[in-house]
């Protein structure tokens, strides 16, 4: 394993090539307008903050109000490690997460996946979207995921009922 100072040379040495800025730049870039676009298709929704993270995930929630009364949310998530997007029903805190988990630990999710109360896990239920997406085709990938965005609402709101 290297140690602190050969992990930032190493990091320092990837910048001097720009490859990291311009896909990083690309992705907020990309969240930022995404963020955008559903808080215009979806004005009924409560819409968070973009969070950057810390070059692991970046994501904004966008929350119906049934379940914003339950104290939860849906997150759109990049994760940056995995080049994936993911779709999350996730808690405003770690007592209604563990909560909403054993809830609906003995119901049928389908295709959507429970996660269990661990550190550093945020999401409740968790849905692929896409793995490996295409930022150079950003109008059609918003739609990609505002499509299974609607979907993972509906599928929740009928798991919750």
């Amino acid at each position: 394993m290297a140690t602190l100072n050969e992990s930032i040379q190493a990091y320092t040495h990837q910048l001097s090539l720009g490859e990291i800025q311009k896909a990083y730049r690309g992705i907020m870039t990309f969240m930022s307008d995404l963020k955008t676009v559903f808080e215009k298709r979806h004005p009924d929704m409560l819409s968070s903050a973009l969070y950057f993270g810390y070059m692991d995930m970046t994501y904004f929630a966008m929350t119906p109000q049934n379940l914003r009364d339950q104290k939860l949310k849906i997150a759109i998530v990049y994760l940056h490690a995995e080049a994936r997007f993911e779709v999350w029903l996730a808690g405003s805190n770690r007592k209604i997460q563990a909560e909403t988990i054993e809830r609906l630990k003995h119901i049928d999710l389908g295709s959507l996946v429970l996660s269990k109360v661990e550190p550093g896990v945020d999401a409740i239920v968790i849905k692929t979207i896409e793995d490996y997406p295409d930022f150079d085709h950003p109008e059609t990938l918003g739609v990609i995921l505002d499509q299974a965005f609607i979907k993972f609402v509906q599928d929740i709101d009928a798991i919750l009922a």
